[in-house]
């Protein structure tokens, strides 16, 4: 029977560490990279049911580019749930402010809205310089 055919299960999916380095990459090309290696789209065993995905690591964050005039108009909004407790960003005040946060919402808003969306998300490790906590890990390289 061929390989290609049949399902990994959920004991049999083998997980790496993956490691990025995004100083100077494109935002958009960087995350969607990024979440199909999270979801597992990468290996031969892809199995769309089966959370296949590995682990990447993101270092460098803070240093991300986006093209055309998406630093000023480009808007992040929050809601506290309260009336008045809408809040606005621009993509240059949250890449000074929480430039992980900017890097995490791009990859979450790349991946299916579907069962595995959670466990995928949990993959992502992402670093605004290029210190992180996993030093000794035997790594991947990663380029977009």
């Amino acid at each position: 029977m061929n390989k290609s055919s049949l399902m990994t299960k959920k004991n049999e999916v083998e997980r790496c560490w993956w490691f990025v380095d995004v100083e100077g990459k494109i935002l958009g090309r960087a995350a969607a990279r990024i979440a199909a290696i999270m979801r597992g789209k990468h290996k031969a065993s892809f199995t769309p049911h089966v959370d296949c995905g590995d682990y990447v690591v993101v270092v460098n964050a803070s240093k991300i580019k986006v093209t055309g005039n998406k630093l000023k108009e480009k808007q992040y909004y929050t809601f506290s749930g309260y009336p008045g407790g809408q809040k606005e960003a621009s993509l240059e005040t949250m890449l000074k402010k929480k430039p992980c946060e900017v890097m995490r919402r791009a990859v979450r808003r790349m991946l299916p809205r579907k069962p595995l969306y959670y466990s995928a998300l949990k993959k992502l490790k992402v670093y605004a310089d290029e210190k992180h906590p996993y030093g000794k890990k035997e790594f991947k390289p990663l380029e977009v």
